[in-house]
């Protein structure tokens, strides 16, 4: 038997006024749309901003459903329908803000398992990586060059 090492590695932004103004234009647009997110069973917001190498800026926020597998994260909205509208766009960046209705949430929330599965198919379709930036409703933000970071051993279309 044999141990392997994964590490990953993050920038952390104290605060959106730390982030480069394209991104804390793309934070805002998160923030703005997550408070359109229709979360009547989990009380938590997510809002996500996408902005494509086209130099358009694709937005979705969760939508959930009293039969719960059938509501969607915000960040696969935000993805498929850039997928739908601009199917030869790349995605270059995505920004991400949760919040909740009954707590507050300062810590950075990254993408659900099935949205890390979602974003690395892009990253694959695409053959480079995503920028993903991830925030709670304020407190730090933290930057990751590419989905690997948060999901090293992906599971992609080479295994089929």
């Amino acid at each position: 038997m044999k141990k392997i090492t994964i590490t990953t590695e993050f920038s952390v932004y104290e605060s959106k006024e730390q982030l480069p103004s394209e991104i804390k234009n793309l934070m805002e647009m998160a923030i703005e749309i997550r408070k359109k997110a229709y979360a009547p069973y989990s009380k938590f917001r997510v809002g996500a901003a996408i902005l494509l190498d086209n130099g358009k800026i694709v937005l979705g926020s969760n939508q959930e459903n009293a039969a719960y597998p059938s509501g969607l994260c915000a960040e696969r909205v935000a993805i498929f329908q850039a997928g739908a509208i601009y199917p030869d766009a790349k995605i270059v960046k995505l920004a991400i803000s949760a919040t909740a209705d009954e707590k507050p949430v300062t810590s950075p929330i990254p993408p659900c398992g099935a949205c890390r599965q979602s974003i690395a198919e892009y990253e694959f379709k695409q053959n480079t990586p995503i920028e993903i930036f991830f925030m709670g409703e304020s407190g730090e933000i933290y930057k990751s060059d590419s989905l690997t970071n948060l999901l090293p051993l992906v599971f992609d279309k080479n295994f089929l």
